[in-house]
C-alpha cells in the first residue's frame, strides 16, 4: 500500500524491513523504541498501517528521506497519534508537513478515527508549524511514559493543503 503527495510516496514497510531497520539501530537507540509497540510488532502478521509505518521516498528520485507512521491502532476514545522524521539532509523542504497531512488524511478514512493526535517536545518550533499547517491545535501538555513532558496537538478534521 502506498500514500502519494505531491513530493512523496508513503510506502507501507514490511515485518521485514521494519525487524531489519531496528536490527541496525545502535543499542543506545534501540532502547529508546516504545515497549508497547515492540509488543504490537510481535504480533503483527500482515500489513498493519497502524503498526509498521512507512518510509518516505522522494516521487521523483527515489531517495529516502525519512519515515512516518502511527503510534498504534485507534485508541477506544478514536484517537490515532502520528510520528514523522525527516533525516537531516532533507529538512526545511516541506517533507514533514506532506507526511503528517498525508497521515490525517489516511486516519480519517476509518470511520473509528475521531481525532489525529501528535507530541512533540515542548519548544519544539519546527513540529509546531508543520502541525499548524496541518490543522492541529495545541491543547496542553501530558507526560508520555516514554518521553515525558510533551506538548500536545490534536485535530478532528480534514485539512486540505495547496
Amino acid at each position: 500500500m502506498n500514500l502519494q503527495t505531491k513530493s512523496l510516496t508513503l510506502a507501507l514497510q514490511t515485518l521485514e524491513e521494519v525487524r531489519a531497520m531496528i536490527a541496525a539501530m545502535d543499542p543506545s537507540t534501540r532502547k529508546e523504541l516504545s515497549a508497547d509497540w515492540l509488543a504490537r510488532l510481535e504480533k503483527v502478521t500482515a500489513a498493519d498501517p497502524w503498526v509498521l509505518g512507512f518510509s518516505l521516498r522522494h516521487r521523483q528520485s527515489g531517495v529516502s528521506v525519512g519515515t512516518c507512521g502511527f503510534k498504534g491502532p485507534p485508541s477506544t476514545d478514536g484517537g490515532v497519534e502520528i510520528a514523522y522524521g525527516i533525516a537531516p539532509e532533507h529538512q526545511g523542504k516541506g517533507y514533514a508537513t506532506e507526511a503528517a497531512q498525508a497521515l490525517v488524511t489516511y486516519a480519517f478514512t476509518f470511520d473509528e478515527v475521531r481525532v489525529v493526535r501528535a507530541h512533540t517536545l515542548p519548544g519544539s518550533d519546527a513540529s509546531k508549524r508543520v502541525l499548524a499547517k496541518c490543522g492541529f491545535r495545541h491543547v496542553g501538555e501530558v507526560i508520555d511514559p516514554e518521553d515525558g513532558l510533551v506538548w500536545r496537538f490534536e485535530n478532528d478534521h480534514i485539512l486540505s493543503i495547496t
